[in-house]
């Protein structure tokens, strides 16, 4: 009884400073376990671990010159953690910078998706780039694209950067139509599009080009081509023609405008980060206006 007591008592003593902390802390380690998986670095974690156990180890047997070696070790072991993660690490940072702190906390489950589609994107549009395979991609966002799904072949597939690439290789059946995204998920290909009638667009852009300003015009969508004679990238939105990007510069947009206003979307502008925490905590309720 009196170990229950004791129990109750810190309980009891839990405040709202507490659960918040909590959150915070679990949301963190949530996203390192994520982040290892992810980039496929749970070897790299693994070896770092063992070398933090030997160092121990070498502390507790007094094993002077072993002890110094792996300290060294483990100090220039920063240095290269931190590179081989710079490409996360940067895109992490880059969605701080960018996003809301409750739109960062409370990410849906459709945001793992559509990132994981975007570095496959990213990944095919660089090999098409070189090899010089024309492609067009179209990512639905808000306005419903069914219209133009029906002039196309219904797919429902991951997004894989194989399987991009094997859409639009010439003579393949779907090669000359338009990919459409919805979802972090390929759901047709094959697509017509409208071609765009702006007589002010350059005179060598041939019909892809034509086609994604046109469906940029029409609707909110995002517009991606690869062209076939110069390999060149573009992305089209609200009817403007952005040419000649390089992968990076592809990854940055296509983060930038899909995954921000996904998460923006699905989180009202009147609800921050801590309410929606205090209204999952049994008992409490807040005095509202």
């Amino acid at each position: 009884m009196d170990y229950i007591q004791m129990i109750w008592q810190n309980l009891s003593a839990i405040n709202i400073s507490d659960v918040v902390d909590i959150a915070v802390v679990s949301f963190l380690i949530y996203q390192v376990v994520k982040l290892v998986r992810e980039t496929s670095s749970a070897r790299i974690i693994r070896g770092v671990i063992i070398l933090i156990a030997a160092m121990w180890l070498s502390n507790i047997l007094q094993l002077t010159m072993v002890n110094y070696l792996f300290r060294a070790v483990l100090t220039w072991g920063i240095v290269v953690i931190a590179i081989v993660f710079q490409p996360e690490l940067r895109r992490i940072l880059e969605r701080v910078g960018r996003s809301k702190l409750s739109s960062l906390m409370l990410r849906n489950d459709m945001v793992p998706m559509e990132e994981q589609a975007i570095l496959e994107i990213v990944h095919a549009c660089s090999e098409m780039s070189w090899s010089r395979t024309g492609a067009l991609i179209i990512f639905e966002r808000r306005e419903n694209l069914n219209d133009i799904i029906k002039t196309g072949t219904v797919v429902n597939a991951d997004v894989k950067d194989e399987l991009v690439r094997n859409i639009f290789y010439e003579g393949a059946p779907l090669h000359d139509g338009a990919m459409i995204i919805r979802a972090g998920r390929i759901h047709a290909a094959g697509c017509v599009l409208p071609l765009s009638p702006n007589p002010n667009l350059a005179k060598e852009l041939g019909t892809r080009h034509r086609a994604a300003v046109g469906m940029s015009e029409r609707f909110d969508s995002i517009s991606l081509v690869v062209s076939e004679e110069t390999g060149s990238i573009s992305i089209a939105m609200d009817g403007k023609l952005q040419r000649h990007l390089v992968p990076e510069q592809l990854d940055e947009i296509l983060h930038s405008e899909l995954l921000v206003n996904i998460l923006e979307d699905e989180i009202p502008e009147d609800v921050s980060f801590l309410d929606k925490l205090l209204d999952k905590i049994p008992g409490f309720r807040r005095n509202k206006k």
